[in-house]
């Protein structure tokens, strides 16, 4: 055989050779697809669908015509109050949650805290981030209400009746106060996994050089925690923002929520004006999404250091 039908053949053999290992990346790439899929077919239909379906309806009449009136109708006071309000809510909540939360957070991975609280804070954490709605609401009003259970043995043992001092829990810091159950636990399970990323080797070189305990947090944790510290009161933000069966089973509606506003709008029948609710609730997706953007990159900012 001559050196040119050798060479010919070369590339054939290597093909050739190539194609059993080919086939199997091939299966296991379609494989792969086939497991995201189900993903976006859920993010099609649970969110791409509503989002779209919100926008054109801010812009249509009850007529089904296109109209900018709902979008300027957004400047009423009684809805930029209720935007207002709802803003207010979730700041306070999500700086309250976020600075107890943290203590928290600190105090059960590097606080020197036994190991079996972590656990029981942990698991403790993630129920109770997720049990709100109605259940969350009745809770309250069964421990806390005007004939609660901690209301009446406060009022029967030590005459103390917190209603009459001041205190509603069916009023802006009553609604702030139940927010809280299920912000704190939030902030915990986000920030513990940064805590524990911090080095053992930057506090040692730290005290090294002689630095304080104050001067090691001022200095070098704060700084790399703080993005993801923003970042997850951002998350608590968002997390408050947009509830509305909790706040609507707890006030019935008394406090001019955008949530509340936008189904009184949607399912009223004063209100009734459907168009308006889907310009609302848009509005809450333009503020979700500012939220989110914010809260991703702070994240990044963060990963950097914990890496």
């Amino acid at each position: 055989m001559d050196r040119s039908s050798i060479s010919a053949s070369a590339p054939l053999q290597s093909q050739t050779s190539s194609q059993p290992g080919r086939k199997p990346r091939v299966r296991g790439e379609l494989l792969a697809w086939a497991g995201v899929l189900p993903f976006f077919l859920f993010a099609f239909a649970f969110l791409f669908l509503p989002s779209s379906s919100l926008f054109i309806g801010s812009f249509q009449n009850s007529e089904g015509g296109f109209t900018l009136q709902n979008i300027l109708d957004l400047s009423q006071p009684k809805i930029l109050d209720s935007y207002l309000l709802s803003i207010k809510v979730s700041a306070v909540t999500a700086i309250g949650g976020g600075i107890f939360g943290f203590l928290l957070a600190y105090a059960v991975t590097i606080g020197g805290l036994p190991r079996w609280v972590r656990s029981t804070i942990t698991t403790f954490s993630g129920v109770a981030s997720n049990f709100a709605g109605v259940p969350l609401a009745f809770a309250f009003i069964a421990v806390l209400g005007r004939t609660g259970f901690i209301t009446g043995v406060l009022k029967s043992l030590f005459n103390i009746d917190v209603y009459e001092a001041g205190f509603n829990l069916y009023s802006f810091w009553g609604l702030t106060l139940t927010y809280m159950y299920f912000q704190f636990p939030l902030m915990v399970l986000v920030m513990a996994p940064a805590l524990d990323g911090l080095k053992r080797e930057w506090r040692e070189a730290c005290e090294n050089l002689g630095a304080t305990s104050f001067e090691y947090w001022r200095y070098v944790a704060m700084p790399i925690l703080l993005p993801s510290l923003l970042g997850t009161m951002i998350l608590l933000f968002g997390n408050a923002f947009g509830a509305y069966a909790t706040a609507f089973a707890l006030t019935g509606g008394t406090l001019n929520l955008v949530t509340i506003q936008i189904g009184a709008q949607i399912r009223g029948d004063v209100l009734h004006n459907p168009g308006l609710g889907h310009a609302m609730a848009f509005g809450m997706v333009v503020i979700m999404t500012i939220s989110i953007a914010a809260y991703t990159w702070l994240q990044r900012q963060t990963e950097r250091w914990l890496r």
